[in-house]
C-alpha cells in the first residue's frame, strides 16, 4: 500500500478517499469471487461459457478475485511489428509473450492466430488463450481505418482457446459492418462455449473538436460500451474515461442533462462507472486498457488506471505495451503492481 501511495502521488487522497455520489455501489453488480455463480448463471450464457469464464477468473496471482489481468499483444498487426517491438525484440518470438503472460501472473494472454498456433500445443494448457479475430492493418498505403476478420471462432476453438475478441470501431463509416460480422462471430463462439471480449472503441475524425478528443468522453465511451454488451459480449474493453460531454459539443445523438449533472462528475472515478453502469450495471464485467507505453512514468500511469478501475466498479485491467517494451523482470513488476491494485483489501468500491 506504500508503494501505491507513492505512485499515486499528489492524487492519492482524491482517488482513495472519494466518495461516489452519481451512481450508488448498492446499484452494481461488483466483481467477486461467485461473480459466474451470482451474476452471469441467471443469463443464458451455457454450462461450457461460465466453465471457460470460471478458467479465467481462477488463473494467476488474481485467481478467485473475480478481477482480470490480461497480457494483450496484437500490436504487430495494429501498429506493426517493427513499432512494437523494436523496443525489445524478443518479443518478436510468440514464446516469450506467453512466458511474459505466465510469469506475469496473468489470468491470460490476448493474441494473433499466428501467435498462438506457432506455441499452442505447448501452452494452451498452461495459460488461458484469448484469440483476437479482426485486426487493423496499416500497411495498406493510403492508411484507412478499418477493422479485418483475419482468423475464425474455429480456429480459436482449434487452438484451444477458451476466448475470442474482436474490435469494433464505433462512430466510424464501417461500425455497422462490423457489428454485424462480430454479432454473428460472437454467437458462434457462444455456441462452441467459448468467452466473447470486445475492444468497444471509438473511431471517427469528428470526434476531435475544438481542440478537445472526445474519443475517451464517458458519455460516448458509455454508449459504446451498451453496444458493446447488447451484441452479447461476455467482458468489455475500453479505453478509461478522461472527461465528459461528446454529445453536447458535436451537436450529436441523443443523451440527457442528467448525465452530466447527476450521474457523473469530474472525479475521474465517476467518469469510469458511468462506463461500467452502461455495461448492464456491471453485469457485464468493464476492463480498462493500460494504453502505449510513454517511458518512466507507466508504473504510475498503470496502477492509477487499477485503482480508478477497481473503485468504478470494473473487473480489471488489459496492459500491454507497457509490459512487454521493456525487459521482462520490469514487465513482469508492471503486471504484478497492477494486479496488487485488486489484492489490496485497502482499496475499495467507491
Amino acid at each position: 500500500m506504500t508503494d501505491i501511495l507513492t505512485l499515486l502521488g499528489n492524487e492519492s487522497d482524491s482517488l482513495l478517499e472519494h466518495h461516489c455520489n452519481t451512481i450508488n455501489k448498492e446499484q452494481l453488480h461488483l466483481p467477486g469471487p461467485d461473480f459466474v455463480d451470482r451474476v452471469m448463471s441467471v443469463g443464458s450464457r451455457s454450462p461450457t461459457v461460465l466453465r471457460n469464464m470460471q478458467l479465467l477468473f481462477n488463473t494467476g496471482r488474481l485467481s478467485k478475485t473475480g478481477y482480470l489481468s490480461i497480457l494483450p499483444v496484437d500490436q504487430g498487426v495494429e501498429h506493426s511489428a517493427g513499432a512494437s517491438f523494436a523496443p525489445n525484440p524478443i518479443y518478436f518470438d510468440p514464446e516469450n509473450i506467453i512466458n511474459l503472460a505466465i510469469e506475469g501472473g496473468c489470468n491470460a494472454t490476448a493474441s494473433t492466430l499466428g501467435v498462438f498456433s506457432s506455441v499452442a500445443r505447448k501452452y494452451a494448457h498452461k495459460i488461458p488463450f484469448l484469440v483476437k479475430l479482426n485486426h487493423n492493418e496499416i500497411l495498406s498505403y493510403p492508411n484507412f481505418y478499418d477493422q479485418t476478420l483475419f482468423a475464425s471462432v474455429e480456429q480459436a476453438i482449434d487452438l484451444g482457446a477458451v476466448a475470442v475478441g474482436a474490435t469494433v470501431y464505433f462512430g466510424s463509416q464501417e461500425s455497422r459492418r462490423q457489428i454485424l460480422e462480430i454479432s454473428e462471430a460472437f454467437a458462434r463462439a457462444h455456441e462452441l462455449g467459448m468467452v466473447t471480449v470486445l475492444w468497444a472503441y471509438l473511431r471517427n475524425s469528428a470526434f476531435k473538436h475544438e481542440g478537445r478528443d472526445y474519443h475517451t468522453s464517458a458519455d460516448l465511451t458509455g454508449q459504446a460500451n451498451h453496444l458493446a454488451v447488447t451484441i452479447n459480449a461476455d467482458i468489455v474493453k475500453q479505453k478509461q474515461a478522461v472527461g465528459n460531454g461528446g454529445f453536447n459539443a458535436l451537436k450529436f445523438g441523443k443523451t440527457h442533462p442528467k448525465v452530466y449533472d447527476e450521474l457523473t462528475s469530474e472525479n475521474p472515478i465517476d467518469l469510469v462507472r458511468y462506463q461500467v453502469a452502461n455495461c448492464y450495471m456491471g453485469r457485464i464485467g468493464m476492463i480498462n486498457s493500460g494504453g502505449a507505453s510513454s517511458g518512466e512514468g507507466d508504473l504510475a500511469q498503470a496502477v492509477r488506471t487499477a485503482v480508478i478501475n477497481k473503485r468504478a466498479g470494473g473487473m480489471g485491467m488489459i496492459s500491454g505495451r507497457k509490459a512487454f517494451q521493456r525487459p521482462m523482470k520490469e514487465g513482469v513488476q508492471l503486471l504484478n503492481a497492477i494486479q496488487d491494485v485488486y489484492l489490496s483489501n485497502q482499496i475499495n468500491i467507491a
